[in-house]
C-alpha cells in the first residue's frame, strides 16, 4: 500500500522485462585457508590488544575473509621459559560450521614479530 501512494517507488525496477541476469560470480575461501586466516585474525587482535585498558573486557574479532568472528574472553601475559613475552588467550570462534571455544599462546619472536604457538579447539 505505502508504495502505491509513491510514485517511482519502483523507479529503475522493470518487473515485466524479458532481461535476465546471464553470469552470477561468487568467491570462496580455499579449503583449508579458513584456519588459517582465522588464526591469524585472532593472533592480532591478541597480540595488539593493550591489555592494561582493556582491564579484562572482551575483545571481538571478525575475518570478512572467511565470514568467522568471536570474541577473546580472557588474555594473560607471561613470559616463557625462553623469557619471551607471551600471551595465553581464550576466544569464540563463530562460523558456518558453528560456534566452538578455543585456547592459543602466542609468543613476541627475536625479530619482534608476535608467533602464534598453540590454537586448539576445546571440546
Amino acid at each position: 500500500m505505502g508504495c502505491a501512494l509513491l510514485p517511482g517507488c519502483m523507479g529503475g525496477l522493470d518487473v515485466f522485462s524479458d532481461s535476465k541476469v546471464d553470469t552470477v560470480r561468487t568467491s570462496a575461501v580455499p579449503a583449508g585457508a579458513e584456519g588459517l586466516t582465522d588464526e591469524i585474525t585472532v593472533r592480532n587482535a591478541v597480540s595488539s590488544a593493550d591489555i592494561s585498558r582493556t582491564a579484562g573486557n572482551p575483545i571481538p574479532w571478525a575475518n570478512s575473509a572467511s565470514g568467522s568472528a568471536g570474541v577473546i574472553s580472557t588474555i594473560a601475559e607471561n613470559r616463557d621459559d625462553a623469557g619471551r613475552t607471551c600471551r595465553d588467550f581464550v576466544t569464540t570462534k563463530h562460523s558456518y560450521q558453528g560456534i566452538a571455544n578455543y585456547s592459543g599462546r602466542t609468543c613476541l619472536g627475536s625479530s619482534g614479530e608476535w608467533l602464534l604457538l598453540a590454537f586448539d579447539r576445546q571440546g
